[in-house]
């Protein structure tokens, strides 16, 4: 059941299926493992990047692509919930209507730029993907009148999803049954289904053919694939995931703008997180958002912590302070790619491939 489910891709090491038992766990159990607001918001956060950059993977690990324009997609479908919320009321209906626009959007635009600009070199297409980013998040600053310009768009969701709605009197394990733990869980299944299905697709024929034109190119292409066709798939797929995330980040945040679906930020996070778990491997998406969403939320309260332990030291109180959490953050990177230039996932998987080589070496 459970290799069905994964796609016979099993993590083939036992340290990293602990670490993606403990994140499954933890997910699921995230509004009664960890009480607080901002445990849940975290939580939540790590579910969308989870989903965004399994989905850039798709591109950047199995298929070699550079893209600049995955946060495009992601503010698509943000503005797709939240336009559909505004204009025609906070009701499922308009919900799916939204959504449905915003995939119909996401897969026009894949596919033309698939067409027109996956033919050329690959840093000629990655300049491409970039200035239709920057022209698609210009427009939505400037188009005020449907996007709310750089305010964004302030939005209601259906009465089951908001947080004023309570479905038991009494909390369960002190947690209070609303709303809000619903538009949770909501997330977690859908994240877990596209992943599940982004799975089943790297290990199809399709995946190992987009595997085979990242490796080799012209003898893919000698052999009877053409890469145009594969390429600008795998483009339409990453572009409907990344969608897909982007509508969930709104329903989470019952916002969206400029600055929240479609920065550069953003863009630059899913490299960061898609190098630090793996590339080419879907695992390393899970284990790569939970360690950097966290580290990103968390690391300022680490330090304003350890500040307290040094108080007194001038140039160690100074080191630790919050307000250099970004130099340590950028440090751990660094760290991180120096020792597991693989990946987490890559390492973890080496180093258990080397201990059953050299388990049969000895039995022999």
């Amino acid at each position: 059941m459970i290799r069905a489910l994964l796609s016979h891709d099993l993590p083939r090491s036992r340290i990293l299926g602990a670490l993606l038992i403990a994140c499954f766990v933890g997910l699921l159990g995230a509004p009664f493992i960890f009480p607080g607001t901002q445990a849940l918001n975290v939580a939540a956060k790590i579910l969308v990047f989870i989903l965004l950059v399994a989905s850039y993977d798709l591109l950047l690990g199995y298929t070699g692509i550079v893209s600049f324009a995955h946060t495009m997609f992601v503010g698509i479908g943000a503005y797709g919930i939240a336009i559909a919320a505004t204009r025609l009321g906070p009701d499922w209906s308009s919900l799916a209507i939204g959504f449905a626009a915003a995939l119909a959007l996401s897969a026009a635009l894949a596919l033309a730029m698939g067409l027109a600009s996956l033919r050329v070199k690959a840093i000629f297409f990655a300049m491409i993907t970039l200035a239709v980013a920057s022209a698609f998040m210009t427009l939505a600053s400037q188009l005020s009148d449907f996007t709310g310009g750089e305010d964004g768009l302030n939005f209601q969701l259906p009465e089951a999803l908001r947080p004023s709605t309570e479905f038991m009197e009494e909390p369960v394990l002190g947690v209070t049954l609303d709303g809000r733990l619903l538009t949770y869980y909501l997330l977690f299944v859908a994240v877990a289904a596209l992943v599940a299905l982004l799975l089943r697709i790297v290990n199809s024929p399709f995946g190992r053919v987009l595997q085979a034109i990242r490796e080799n190119e012209f003898r893919a292409e000698a052999i009877g694939y053409r890469p145009v066709v594969y390429r600008t798939g795998a483009n339409i797929i990453a572009a409907l995931l990344a969608c897909c995330g982007g509508a969930l980040l709104a329903l989470w945040l019952r916002y969206t703008g400029p600055e929240t679906a479609m920065s550069m930020e953003i863009m630059l996070d899913l490299l960061l997180i898609v190098v630090i778990g793996g590339m080419g491997s879907i695992y390393g998406a899970i284990i790569g958002s939970v360690l950097f969403i966290v580290a990103q939320n968390y690391l300022q309260a680490l330090l304003k912590w350890a500040g307290g332990l040094v108080e007194g030291l001038p140039v160690a109180g100074t080191l630790v302070s919050p307000d250099r959490w970004l130099l340590w953050l950028g440090l751990l990177f660094v760290l991180a790619v120096y020792h597991f230039p693989g990946g987490i996932v890559g390492r973890l998987r080496l180093a258990a491939w080397a201990r059953g080589r050299n388990g049969r070496r000895s039995t022999t």
